[in-house]
């Protein structure tokens, strides 16, 4: 397949477009280098790709840049690029978000539904949940986000289906929970505590470390994403890693393989949830997926890419 990729270079991005160079797809990838965290990051992921001949790279920003020549003659569009962070979208952050994760998408669907692709996969987040009522969440649940992040991913989700049911655009909404993995973002839970378990600083813990996530590995993420760009289904589905665990038993693990970790006990954050648990009854009958990554062994792969640094 021809595929274009949006937010490239980023985490789950530079993942994407090496496991669909590798499956024989050419691709293009597109990112702006926002300053989220250190840009140099994003440069050695592309690095990573740089051996593939079938990989093509434009720096833009979606809402600025000219998108036609870049949606016409792809099979199948991945919208990862956006704002990320639960913690800082509130306050004076919020018309960032806005920008980034609700009028770039907006956006790239105006491009799309003038040049048609076979599918668009947009990457949405369990945080469109909140504290969810019932886990494991389906996607039939009432989405009740309780951070603007969660918000804003929620509002790129509904502007997906308007373009599914108004123009035919076949669009799909993959809610991701908690994905973890090398060259995770360094903000992220796991990447900081490797980072704690190295150099010995203190790790904040916000709350009481017995809320869940449903960590989700990456490579089993970005095998989901192409085999929804081959299936026929269009709408929202779960990617989950199928056994939540808490915080303290996360830490457990990455001290089991790393070392000990000094824990700084903090309040709980505004918008964070206290459980998330994916049901994927959806991702597995329509996209045959099985994530296959352990808790243990994911974290490992992290562990020796990050002494490798």
């Amino acid at each position: 397949m021809r595929a274009l990729v949006t937010g490239a270079a980023g985490f789950i991005g530079s993942h994407l477009c090496a496991h669909l160079l590798a499956s024989g797809d050419t691709v293009t990838g597109l990112d702006s280098f926002t300053d989220f965290y250190d840009p140099a990051r994003k440069e050695r992921n592309l690095r990573s790709l740089a051996g593939f001949p079938g990989f093509s790279f434009h720096r833009a920003d979606l809402l600025t840049a000219d998108l036609a020549p870049l949606v016409a003659g792809v099979d199948a569009v991945y919208h990862l690029a956006g704002q990320p962070g639960v913690r800082p979208s509130w306050g004076t952050e919020f018309p960032l978000y806005t920008a980034r994760n609700v009028l770039a998408t907006q956006a790239l669907l105006e491009a799309v539904r003038q040049y048609p692709v076979g599918k668009f996969v947009y990457s949405s987040s369990s945080s469109v949940y909140g504290d969810a009522r019932t886990c494991p969440t389906a996607e039939t649940a009432l989405p009740r986000p309780v951070s603007p992040y969660g918000v804003t991913k929620l509002a790129g989700e509904h502007l997906c289906e308007l373009y599914r049911g108004t123009f035919g655009v076949p669009t799909v909404s993959l809610r991701l929970f908690t994905v973890y993995g090398p060259r995770q973002r360094p903000d992220m839970a796991f990447a900081r505590l490797l980072d704690a378990a190295s150099d010995g600083a203190p790790f904040p813990l916000y709350g009481d470390g017995e809320q869940t996530r449903d960590f989700t590995y990456v490579l089993d993420v970005v095998t989901a994403m192409r085999e929804t760009a081959r299936s026929g289904f269009t709408g929202i589905a779960n990617l989950g890693g199928g056994s939540p665990v808490s915080m303290k038993q996360a830490i457990s693990t990455v001290e089991n393989i790393v070392g000990p970790v000094k824990i700084l006990p903090r309040p709980t954050s505004p918008g964070d949830a206290r459980h998330t648990s994916a049901d994927i009854g959806v991702a597995t009958r329509e996209l045959g997926y099985r994530p296959r990554t352990t808790l243990h062994d994911g974290i490992r792969a992290m562990a020796e890419e990050h002494c490798r640094r």
